[in-house]
């Protein structure tokens, strides 16, 4: 079965049909989450995320917009640099689990906002990863580096400076070169009028 036709099958809540999707590219999903987040764990969480969120609402992705895969790992990258983000930020804070209630008649995850995405920021979101990503081929490898480190990696440039015992200004030159280059390169080909 297509993935299309597997996703129609999962929204009539067909088992099977996630076990399949699910076993054809949790594999995929777990090694694009390794590779941000850099923790077995915390990937095997944010693929299980994504999956719960597609079993729940199945009807969130379009394939008039896109490409299932695309989608799906848009998903994972972007839970992933979440992920990353709020564990950097609540280090050393407390953390008030999501059944804390705090009147004893409403939790707080019944008042929550949903902040995820909809289909279509999904699909324009994995369009623009794609340009970027060619855009970010054509630059030389250390400014390749140094934005990956800082984009895909969710690293600080003092963060980059450290892992790649550089000096923190030279990060600095390097990354505002690259991205004056990738504004450029875009520029070219007419895509600075569209929000990337």
């Amino acid at each position: 079965m297509t993935d299309r036709e597997l996703m129609d099958c999962i929204s009539r809540a067909d088992t099977r049909a996630f076990e399949e999707l699910y076993d054809r590219y949790v594999r995929g999903c777990f090694g694009l989450a390794m590779k941000i987040v850099r923790d077995p764990s915390i990937a095997e969480e944010v693929v299980q995320d994504v999956f719960l969120k597609l079993w729940s609402n199945p009807l969130t992705f379009s394939p008039e917009r896109g490409k299932f895969s695309g989608w799906l790992l848009t998903l994972v990258h972007n839970r992933s640099v979440d992920k990353l983000r709020r564990l950097k930020t609540t280090s050393g804070r407390v953390v008030l689990p999501l059944e804390s209630e705090d009147d004893g008649e409403v939790s707080l995850a019944d008042i929550l906002p949903d902040s995820a995405p909809t289909p279509y920021d999904e699909a324009w979101s994995s369009e623009k990863g794609q340009i970027v990503r060619e855009a970010l081929s054509t630059l030389p490898k250390a400014q390749q580096e140094a934005l990956t480190l800082a984009y895909f990696g969710g690293l600080t440039q003092k963060e980059i400076a450290e892992k790649l015992d550089e000096p923190l200004g030279t990060i600095k030159t390097r990354t505002r070169s690259a991205l004056l280059q990738l504004r450029c390169i875009l520029a070219g080909q007419g895509l600075l009028g569209e929000p990337l």
